[in-house]
């Protein structure tokens, strides 16, 4: 499996024949252009993870691409006038024969008073995790390498660390750090407590293919 990071949650995951690009918001960059995408999956709505002129800008290019998303999601695409494929907690489906199942219902609470949003999270492969802006939703089978969210308005580094502890992946890599000027703390700290934990973190660089044998 190769995992390409085009800044904060979107990425790029190639998996046999699969091409399944993931999250594609109004805060990464690189991906607009890409080609051969198979599959288009969206996490929830907000717009750094779901952005409608990228998402048309990708569908020039990959016209035979499908969206798979949830409800939330799928409001915002009928009204942009994009086409999607209804995906939610429990459901399952194969890209090029890789398996894609969905995991978690609702986004993480940033405050009580705010709205309530749909998030779903995707397993790919039986392997790869990215729950998009949860860190609660543990899928019934082992995760082997883990997306993990290390900073936002919904969230607590703490939070994110206990949840990775718990899910015990073999790699975990950052997501969810568009907005930081400085990424340092926020990607160390990680290496130092899961590493404790015999986890395997690593940065992923932007645009540069992250290849994961199942090797350790």
């Amino acid at each position: 499996m190769n995992i390409t990071k085009y800044g904060h949650s979107c990425l790029l995951i190639e998996e046999d024949d699969a091409r399944i690009l993931i999250d594609p918001g109004a805060w990464s960059e690189g991906h607009t252009t890409l080609t051969d995408i198979d599959a288009i999956l969206i996490t929830h709505e907000h717009l750094d993870h779901c952005d409608p002129e990228s998402l048309q800008q990708i569908l020039r290019l990959n016209k035979d691409a499908i969206i798979y998303t949830n409800d939330g999601v799928g409001k915002k695409l009928v009204e942009a006038g994009i086409l999607f494929t209804r995906f939610v907690d429990g459901h399952s489906l194969r890209v090029k024969g890789v398996l894609v199942e969905g995991f978690g219902k609702d986004h993480a609470i940033i405050y009580p008073t705010f709205p309530h949003w749909d998030n779903t999270g995707f397993l790919i492969a039986e392997r790869f995790f990215h729950p998009g802006d949860a860190v609660d939703i543990i899928p019934t089978k082992p995760v082997e390498i883990l997306a993990l969210p290390v900073v936002a308005p919904w969230m607590r580094m703490a939070d994110a660390l206990d949840w990775a502890k718990k899910i015990k992946p073999k790699f975990v890599f950052p997501i969810h750090d568009g907005m930081l000027k400085i990424t340092g703390p926020f990607h160390n700290l990680p290496k130092q407590v899961l590493g404790a934990e015999g986890i395997v973190v690593e940065i992923l660089e932007h645009g540069i293919p992250c290849a994961y044998t199942g090797i350790l």
